[in-house]
């Protein structure tokens, strides 16, 4: 039971508005920057741990726009205390997304503690998320993600992946300015509304 990730990122491609701020951390960054391309494409590569904390951020300070977070399950082992944090905080706009492929993929694809028996959405909604759910079936994502995406938030979905094809590592865009300024223009580009 476990989807391609690159497959179950276009699926969710085709549900991501032009204005939502979609924030993904290592491996999934370079697949879903190749998939959909935006300059509210916010990349965390570097920051083992805090694509949640930085989601969380812009959620708080952008609640006019979906913030969709493409998470590992490494990356949130590593700050299991956010999930705390973002369901106390409770943040309507925030879509919590873990790509659980059971191993830290971008430091050697060493397994995860526990890669057989943690229950990432269980954690998500003991910590007190409003919605929590588990997707290992394309054909079951595909037709939930949409409804999914459409409740208050914060909302959590594990997605049981594996990896598929290796992503071009184009480390050099990721840390790049450009990047950086990209983004930072388009969220001035359409100011917050209150």
């Amino acid at each position: 039971m476990s989807m391609i990730r690159r497959e179950c990122l276009r699926v969710l491609a085709q549900h991501v508005r032009e204005d939502d701020i979609v924030v993904s951390v290592f491996t999934t960054a370079f697949e879903w920057i190749a998939i959909r391309p935006s300059p509210l494409n916010y990349i965390m590569v570097g920051a083992m741990g805090l694509g949640s904390s930085h989601a969380l951020g812009l959620a708080i300070g952008r609640p006019d726009r979906r913030v969709i977070l493409l998470d590992g399950d490494g990356s949130l082992l590593m700050n299991l205390g956010a999930l705390v944090t973002v369901a106390n905080a409770a943040p309507k706009n925030l879509f919590h997304f873990v790509v659980e492929n059971g191993t830290y993929e971008a430091n050697g694809s060493h397994p995860i503690p526990g890669r057989d028996c943690v229950d990432f959405s269980g954690l998500a909604k003991a910590a007190g998320y409003r919605d929590c759910a588990t997707f290992g079936e394309l054909a079951d994502f595909e037709s939930n993600v949409g409804t999914f995406l459409n409740r208050q938030g914060p909302v959590f979905a594990a997605l049981k992946v594996v990896p598929g094809e290796t992503p071009n590592f184009d480390y050099e865009h990721m840390h790049g300015a450009k990047v950086r300024q990209e983004f930072r223009r388009a969220l001035a580009a359409h100011p917050q509304t209150t």
